[in-house]
């Protein structure tokens, strides 16, 4: 434990922990989407298959990086922030960071219309890297989508059960601790190494919330996984629950949104 604490973890140039995370979208109109990649000078094609780089550049130059300490942009060789992969109706945005994901989900959303693509789920690992692990060889080695839908579906129907015993509460006040030890309860749960995040967005959402809601809830992940590499091996996602809002509210502002 002890050369744990001596070693870092592995981040990305811009300083955030390296924790791969995979977007994916269902498509509606290819074409369109294609034209509007093609229009814009932050994007490239990749020539060997059909996907596209996504770099910090131009129409995303302004991206904020809180975490980047010594990194310099060069306008030569830009950042390349995530790779697009169109396959079999969807769209996949694979990125090395929780904060990338942040970022790309509003970024797209605004310059594409929801009859073009909508988001689907969010599929990340909840852990950091040593500088000298074997990284996994590709985002599909990673996320199944079988094993991780199971995952989901449980954590959704544990919720509704609780809601349901909630609903029937003779009390309010035995609802308050339904609700408070079930949320005890999930909070100690050993996470799972890979894991999926659905969005459910609705025509009455307010969007900066969810990106906003999103934003936490990796935040308190990323966090986890770190207090963990440090040693902190029962450390859960409730205990940081308050910092991190004071930082999204406070230190950090809302970057993500603005």
């Amino acid at each position: 434990m002890f050369d744990r604490l001596q070693k870092p973890f592995l981040t990305v140039e811009t300083g955030e922990a390296y924790q791969p995370i995979r977007l994916t979208y269902t498509l509606l109109q290819p074409e369109l989407l294609e034209k509007t990649l093609e229009s814009l000078q932050c994007m490239k094609k990749n020539t060997t298959s059909n996907s596209w780089s996504w770099y910090w550049s131009d129409e995303c130059a302004d991206l904020h990086f809180e975490s980047v300490n010594s990194y310099q942009k060069n306008s030569s060789y830009p950042l390349r922030l995530a790779t697009i992969t169109l396959r079999d109706e969807k769209v996949y945005v694979n990125l090395t960071s929780f904060k990338r994901a942040c970022m790309a989900v509003p970024f797209f959303h605004k310059l594409l219309n929801k009859k073009v693509l909508t988001i689907h789920v969010a599929d990340f690992i909840n852990k950091v890297f040593s500088l000298d692990e074997r990284l996994p060889h590709g985002f599909a080695e990673l996320f199944k989508d079988d094993e991780l839908d199971r995952i989901l579906n449980q954590r959704v129907d544990d919720y509704h059960k609780v809601q349901e015993k909630v609903e029937l509460a003779p009390s309010a006040e035995e609802a308050l601790n339904l609700l408070s030890e079930y949320t005890k309860v999930e909070a100690q749960k050993r996470l799972p190494y890979a894991e999926r995040y659905l969005f459910e967005i609705s025509e009455e959402d307010d969007l900066d919330v969810i990106f906003l809601a999103f934003y936490i809830y990796l935040r308190a992940r990323e966090l986890v996984a770190i207090k963990r590499w440090f040693g902190q091996v029962g450390y859960a996602a409730s205990e940081n629950t308050e910092a991190t809002l004071a930082q999204v509210f406070g230190e950090l502002g809302v970057d993500i949104i603005d």
